[in-house]
């Protein structure tokens, strides 16, 4: 199963996801102001590819979005993506 940590230093972090311990992909995300934040860049490792790992990673920006009242800018292209294809999660966007 794989886990997602976030790491952030109040300008920048990302969310990080690992199988197995080992690093598989990772959403870079930039805050602006405090609250909101741009998804600059969403990637996998080329063998974790086809396993929905960034679509997890999408959704766990989402997950904190919610939980914390902010709102999200997807200029990362993966990213912008799943927000035109999914209406549910649209409540986020900025």
């Amino acid at each position: 199963m794989a886990k997602i940590e976030r790491e952030d230093n109040g300008k920048k972090g990302r969310f990080i996801i690992y199988e197995n311990n080992e690093e598989a992909g990772e959403m870079t995300f930039t805050w602006a102001g405090k609250e909101k934040f741009i998804i600059d860049h969403t990637g996998v490792e080329e063998k974790f590819g086809g396993q929905g790992f960034a679509k997890q990673l999408v959704m766990a920006g989402v997950e904190y979005a919610r939980e914390n009242d902010l709102k999200i800018i997807p200029l990362c292209p993966y990213a912008k993506r799943r927000f035109e294809k999914d209406e549910s999660i649209r409540d986020v966007l900025a």
